[in-house]
């Protein structure tokens, strides 16, 4: 998970099991299903199709929620979409104070990414340095026609000029407060997105 999303001081997303009084429920299995197919209808709906596009979600949440939009186009399209991952661990800005991580999995389709429109697919869109991360590992692949950007989650305290094109949820939070995302692929759970920290409501 990146430190954007993940380390509760940032407030982007965490995965811990720990109890906290102030987490509440924002999104259960049905909002995320529901939201996810509407955003995959949205990018059929702007590319006039499948023809074209490249899913690609980034590490780690991001990777399942596009193979979920990749399997929703397919149902609607009667074809499969290319769909892969795109790891920008070594593009981050902040490797300098956190130089042990670890590379995680790129996987490209076979089709490529040149001249294709890719979608890039996260959970929680926040401060959009992950995203602009994942354009410079983009750059070293290939040159698509154009790249658009999918996320579950959008929480606002944008610190790049950086603009999701779709969403499905937009969540205003304060900045001391965590989005949690949590999918059944890893964390053998129930679908969830919760809010804690922050003033109790």
């Amino acid at each position: 998970m990146r430190p954007d999303s993940a380390a509760p001081a940032s407030g982007g997303t965490a995965t811990s099991a720990e109890v906290d009084p102030t987490t509440r429920a924002v999104m259960g299995p049905g909002d995320v299903s529901r939201a996810l197919r509407r955003v995959a209808h949205e990018i059929l709906e702007h590319n006039k199709g499948s023809a074209g596009l490249v899913v690609l979600g980034i590490p780690t949440r991001g990777v399942a929620l596009a193979r979920r939009l990749a399997g929703v186009m397919e149902s609607v399209e009667g074809h499969p979409v290319p769909v892969g991952a795109l790891d920008v661990t070594m593009h981050r800005d902040d490797l300098r104070r956190q130089p042990t991580r670890s590379p995680m999995h790129t996987d490209i389709p076979a089709s490529g990414i040149d001249d294709k429109v890719v979608v890039l697919v996260d959970d929680v869109l926040y401060s959009g340095r992950t995203v602009r991360a994942a354009l410079d590992a983009l750059s070293d692949l290939g040159r698509p026609r154009a790249v658009r950007l999918a996320v579950l989650v959008d929480r606002g305290h944008r610190e790049l000029p950086i603009r999701a094109d779709h969403v499905g949820k937009n969540l205003p939070t304060s900045s001391t407060e965590r989005v949690s995302v949590r999918l059944t692929e890893h964390d053998g759970i129930d679908d969830a997105v919760t809010i804690s920290g922050g003033e109790p409501r």
